[in-house]
């Protein structure tokens, strides 16, 4: 591909000419070139294409690569020609005016052949990256990428000085790092450019890396000087005997082992007149009569001897089995161990992090799914199985107020207090018809909100369907931040983690600032001496389940715009909030958000190690909580009072 560098360097260069010719004109001085191209010709037609500096010659090349130019036989003008039934509509190369004919009698359709389309695409590459169109640069960058190649490094280099795109300029200089790490003849440069890649965890780049640490596999009684070795294999830790001594075989360095089938097949070849060896066929039943008759053959020279277990090991020991690099410079193959040293730690240092990432975000769902629990069962000692159907009736309404206001940023403004007072007043409704009578009567509380739980999944399927609906995040939340290849989190997921640190200091400052707050705290503690004080318990205990519901509510609004929403969704949440309230410790604030870190990062890391199953994560999580509350029955942060004594 000489010809072709030469090419792009007349193009980025300017090319020799005083002024540039037309296109035309270029095209009929290679005629013959151009109507039955070939690999030995195509090279001279683009030289000659960049040397006259023509117009529109990347839209020539593609049409020509495309098989849409045709020739006019008479007089060899060419055209850029669309068939239109039985005739055609040409377009002339220099001045883009239009004819039609009526057939196409007197036109050749010019069709290069693979090989030809193959250079004509390498070419447009050179030209397009330095279009004056964006997306034509774009797309020979992509084309870079998915194909790199030598020749590419030049014209890649002379067209990034003049790249005014910041994006693109910044993408034009990685690729070039690439090639220039992989291709460039200086091994200096080569050095250079893999050190400067070093610090880079796209996979593009360990691609590059891996390229240049390729290596292969030898054998020999001897390591040829000059060999670049990456590793000296060692039979029985790096290879097994068996192994190493097919590799011999395979280099035609020591004679083949006979298998059962090779005895098989060496004594039916020479069987005569129902005997061989000497002996008859029907004796030849087991595997030690085989061997005999084998032996006999191979005494007699009919057949490949046995290779004994003292020849095998001889034959081992007197040849070295290595790994060699293909890059022959040593120098080049240590920079890219270095550098694949320094990205394989930087990897595990960004996958940290990305997993701590992932666990906050987790641990932030299981907070706000969690963090209304907390205060009813705390407080209250209820038990709520519909505690997942309040995050759930959040969620919907969440999607209703989206079907009234199409504006996504202002219907997640009005969902989030909308949910929050449509779960208030439910929550309180339920505990005045129901969870009030219930009181100290656990079990009986389980099975009715159980029952209720079943009851609003129910009406939610009446209502809205069985099929997921969908809560839509704004724009502005859409997308991911984005660090490298490597650590990433999306938009939804912090906002997520926004919303739980806000809620953290909402209920702090409810429960240690207001009145409400005090005296949720007095009944917590001791509802006796509270009501002395003049404090209603069971105003109290309404207005602390409705705030739980409520919570759940606006939970469900933001879980919403991150899972699915289906009237089983509460389902999916239960669980884990009634483990983030027992972990963390009924009815404390800083206990449910030390709850649902330890679960949240739990369960991230057992999901690491076994990444292609959540569900058995999410088991083996169950199975921690259970081991966790024999040792600590309170939960991380025990709350003293009336949840301490019970």
């Amino acid at each position: 591909m000489r010809h072709l560098m030469l090419v792009c360097l007349c193009l980025f260069f300017g090319a020799p000419v005083a002024h540039a010719q037309l296109l035309q004109s270029v095209l009929k001085d290679n005629a013959d070139a151009v109507a039955n191209p070939s690999r030995s010709t195509v090279d001279a037609v683009i030289s000659a294409l960049a040397d006259a500096a023509a117009d529109g010659v990347p839209t020539f090349l593609e049409d020509w690569r495309d098989k849409a130019i045709w020739m006019r036989i008479d007089d060899g003008v060419f055209f850029r020609a669309v068939q239109d039934g039985d005739g055609l509509t040409l377009t002339d190369l220099d001045s883009a005016a239009q004819t039609a004919v009526a057939d196409d009698d007197g036109f050749d359709q010019i069709r290069p052949n693979a090989g030809v389309r193959r250079v004509i695409n390498a070419a447009l590459v050179q030209f397009q990256l330095s279009d004056a169109d964006v997306t034509r640069r774009i797309a020979a960058l992509d084309a870079i990428s998915r194909d790199p190649a030598a020749d590419q490094l030049v014209p890649l280099r002379v067209s990034i000085p003049d790249e005014p795109d910041a994006l693109i300029l910044a993408r034009k200089i990685q690729l070039e790092r690439q090639l220039a790490a992989r291709f460039d003849a200086d091994a200096s440069v080569r050095i250079a450019a893999i050190a400067d890649l070093s610090g880079d965890l796209s996979v593009e780049v360990r691609g590059v890396i891996s390229q240049i640490l390729t290596a292969r596999q030898f054998v020999g009684r001897s390591i040829p000087e000059g060999t670049n070795v990456a590793q000296i294999l060692s039979i029985g830790d790096d290879l097994d005997e068996a192994e190493a001594y097919q590799l011999l075989v395979a280099a035609d360095l020591a004679p083949a082992t006979v298998t059962p089938d090779d005895i098989v097949a060496t004594l039916t070849a020479q069987i005569e007149s129902g005997m061989v060896a000497g002996v008859d066929v029907s004796t030849l039943g087991t595997d030690a009569a085989r061997i005999a008759a084998y032996s006999t053959l191979v005494v007699s020279g009919d057949a490949a001897p046995f290779i004994l277990p003292e020849d095998r090991a001889s034959a081992l020991e007197a040849h070295t089995f290595y790994r060699a690099y293909s890059e022959v410079n040593g120098d080049i193959t240590a920079a890219a161990e270095d550098a694949e040293a320094a990205i394989s730690t930087q990897l595990g240092v960004g996958k940290t992090l990305d997993l701590t990432l992932d666990a906050l975000s987790l641990a932030s769902i299981y907070f706000l799914a969690a963090i209304g629990l907390a205060i009813t069962f705390g407080v209250m000692g209820v038990i709520n199985m519909a505690h997942g159907e309040f995050i759930m009736m959040g969620a919907y309404t969440g999607f209703v107020v989206q079907q009234i206001v199409p504006d996504y940023t202002l219907s997640i403004i009005i969902a989030l207090p909308t949910a929050f007072a449509v779960t208030f007043a439910a929550g309180v409704a339920m505990e005045r018809l129901v969870i009030r009578h219930l009181y100290h009567r656990p079990l009986e509380t389980l099975l009715a909100t159980f029952g209720i739980a079943i009851v609003l999944q129910q009406l939610a399927k009446n209502i809205f369907g069985t099929q997921a609906r969908p809560l839509t995040s704004p724009d502005w939340l859409a997308g991911a931040w984005v660090v490298n290849d490597v650590i990433q989190i999306s938009t939804i997921r912090i906002a997520i983690f926004a919303l739980a640190l806000l809620f953290l200091g909402l209920i702090l400052y409810i429960l240690k600032r207001t009145r409400l707050g005090l005296e949720v705290r007095a009944v917590t503690q001791n509802p006796g001496m509270a009501a002395s004080m003049g404090i209603n318990p069971d105003r109290i205990n309404m207005l602390t389940f409705g705030l739980g519901s409520g919570i759940a509510g606006i939970a469900g609004v933001a879980i919403g715009l991150y899972a699915k929403v289906t009237s089983e969704m509460g389902a999916d949440y239960i669980v884990q909030s009634f483990m983030t309230v027992v972990v963390g410790g009924v009815g404390n604030v800083w206990g449910t958000l030390a709850g649902a870190s330890l679960i949240g990062f739990t369960q991230k890391g057992i999901e690491f190690f076994n990444p292609s199953n959540t569900l058995a994560a999410q088991t083996y999580m169950i199975l921690f909580v259970i081991l966790f509350i024999q040792f600590r029955p309170k939960g991380i942060v025990a709350l003293k009072g009336r949840a301490a004594s019970d």
